[in-house]
């Protein structure tokens, strides 16, 4: 039976990221009336499939051995960095790309027309709503996922 091993940590991880990242084509194609597949292979958006999966992990963790286990513990711990990260480092680091970019625009756009620089990607963190979403939805394909394997 999956149920109790780490299987089910490992299919509930991969599906909080897998719906993650396939809501966020979802939400892509309604706002912009047109399909862009390169939103499932980049970081940033709504909802966080960063703060999914690791949250389907944590909640995984905390069904089999217990919301008061060291393992619940650690897998909780692991969680809120990445949230924290993705919330917080990696939207800022985000927001400095935006600003280089814009610098090199209004610097060489002029003076040098014919040099082309690599742009910086920008969208790298996430609001802490999208953070929270990616989270709710995580725990919840988590419990899913569960039910499911409990079922069969």
């Amino acid at each position: 039976m999956i149920l109790d091993t780490g299987i089910e940590v490992i299919i509930s991880s991969f599906v909080g990221a897998f719906v993650a990242q396939w809501l966020k084509l979802a939400f892509y194609w309604v706002k912009h009336k047109k399909p862009n597949f390169k939103i499932l292979t980049v970081t940033g958006g709504m909802p966080s499939s960063h703060s999914s999966l690791s949250m389907a992990l944590t909640t995984s963790v905390g069904m089999i051995t217990g919301f008061n286990s060291v393992e619940f513990a650690i897998a909780l711990g692991f969680s809120m960095v990445i949230m924290y990260d993705a919330a917080g480092l990696r939207r800022s680091a985000g927001k400095m790309a935006t600003v280089l970019n814009k610098i090199v625009d209004d610097i060489y756009s002029d003076k040098h027309p014919t040099f082309h620089h690599e742009r910086l990607m920008e969208l790298l963190g996430h609001t802490p709503l999208e953070v929270l979403m990616g989270a709710m939805l995580g725990t919840v394909l988590a419990l899913a996922v569960h039910l499911i394997l409990i079922i069969y």
